[in-house]
């Protein structure tokens, strides 16, 4: 029998799942499903931080305009849960397929997750994505591969 612990690790777990089940459903609904109404995103574009679940699905308008399909990776999932609060990070990609049939391969970011438990459901009040930047140059490193 899996421990409260344990369980609150696996709803995490699907939690986050969900982004990638509403994303590649380009489904917006399941999307809002899983942040908190009043979310902090800081993510790769601007502005420097995005509030609200308006704002968050508002960032994720552009990529499901854009693409025809959407696939949507995440890779090394780490999480730690209590009982009302969970903290997780993972290696993430976004790619598909442009309007006109040609593949858009995406990139990996680094992605971390701060998740809250209401009464008895996980949703995440906070992310955070990066792109590794070279120091030298400003550039972002885009094509680091894990």
């Amino acid at each position: 029998m899996a421990t409260q612990h344990e369980e609150d690790e696996a709803a995490v777990r699907r939690l986050i799942g969900r982004i990638v089940e509403g994303l590649e459903a380009k489904d917006v609904e399941v999307l809002r499903e899983v942040y908190a109404a009043d979310i902090v995103s800081y993510d790769v574009e601007p502005p420097l931080q995005h509030v609200g679940v308006e704002a968050k699905l508002e960032n994720w308008a552009p990529v499901l305009a854009f693409l025809d399909t959407v696939a949507y990776e995440i890779r090394d999932l780490t999480v730690t849960a209590d009982d009302r609060l969970a903290f997780g990070h993972a290696l993430a990609r976004l790619s598909g397929t442009l309007k006109d049939g040609s593949a858009m391969r995406g990139m990996w970011v680094r992605v971390t997750y701060c998740c809250q438990k209401f009464d008895d459901r996980w949703l995440i009040v906070h992310d955070q994505v990066s792109v590794p930047l070279d120091v030298v140059s400003g550039n972002a490193m885009v094509d680091l591969e894990p």
